[in-house]
Order: C-alpha cells, then sequence, then structure tokens
C-alpha cells in the first residue's frame, strides 16, 4: 500500500505551492503550517536542495473525531502535503494517505475517521 497521493503540475513552483495552499482551502482544510525544507537544511547545515515546501494541513472536524477517538492521534497530526521540484524539474504535489500512516493503530473509530480524511486527501491531489 502507497503512504501518498501525487500529482505533477505544469506550473512554477510557486505556483505550485499557491495552487496547493488554494485547494487545500476549498476542500475544508486550513495550512496549520509551512515548513521550507529546502531553506531550513541551507540554513542549518548548509545542504542544498531543489525546492521543497512541506505544508501542514488540517480539517478542524476531522482532527477533531480524531482526537476524540485516539487522544495520542497528535503525533500523527496534521496532514502533510510537500510541494517538490523533482529532478527533471517538473513540480509534485503529493499527500499523505491517512488510511496508510493509521494502520498500526487498532482503532476502529480512528479506522472510520481516517477512511473519511483519506478521500478527501485523494480529492485535494486530484484536483490539483
Amino acid at each position: 500500500m502507497s503512504y501518498y497521493f501525487s500529482k505533477t503540475l505544469n506550473l512554477p513552483f510557486d505556483e505550485a505551492a499557491q495552487r496547493a495552499r488554494t485547494v487545500i482551502a476549498e476542500n475544508g482544510f486550513g495550512v496549520l503550517t509551512e515548513i521550507d525544507v529546502a531553506a531550513t537544511l541551507k540554513k542549518k547545515i548548509g545542504a542544498q536542495i531543489r525546492p521543497y515546501l512541506i505544508l501542514g494541513a488540517c480539517n478542524p472536524n476531522m482532527a477533531y473525531h480524531a482526537i476524540q477517538a485516539e487522544n495520542k492521534i497528535g503525533v500523527m497530526l496534521p496532514c502533510n502535503v510537500i510541494v517538490q521540484e523533482m529532478e527533471n524539474g517538473e513540480i509534485e504535489v503529493s499527500g499523505v494517505d491517512p488510511v496508510a500512516s493509521m494502520q498500526a493503530i487498532e482503532n476502529p473509530a480512528l479506522g472510520e475517521t481516517a477512511i473519511k480524511v483519506q478521500a478527501m486527501m485523494k480529492t485535494i491531489i486530484e484536483s490539483l
């Protein structure tokens, strides 16, 4: 089982990142965090990598249900979406598959929420 959904966009990196933010918002999620991994690695250890951005997306209703079902689930939240420039110059946007990431948790109530969020994340990636 794959742990993510991906789509390649024919846009410059910054436009693809903005498109991802917009589609995330249009689908009931907010972006709680943004991590510019390339800038952080360059600043912290001098490493040079191609553009790589992590967007921490959260749907408040789904997060609430997940926390009610499993009080330690916060270690796996929010749902990360990455925007990265590939070696060939294409821009790829990928979102986590919450069903795959939560397989180790044996909690049927959480599983139901994960399935709902999985459908939402698929829609986000497919809508890009």
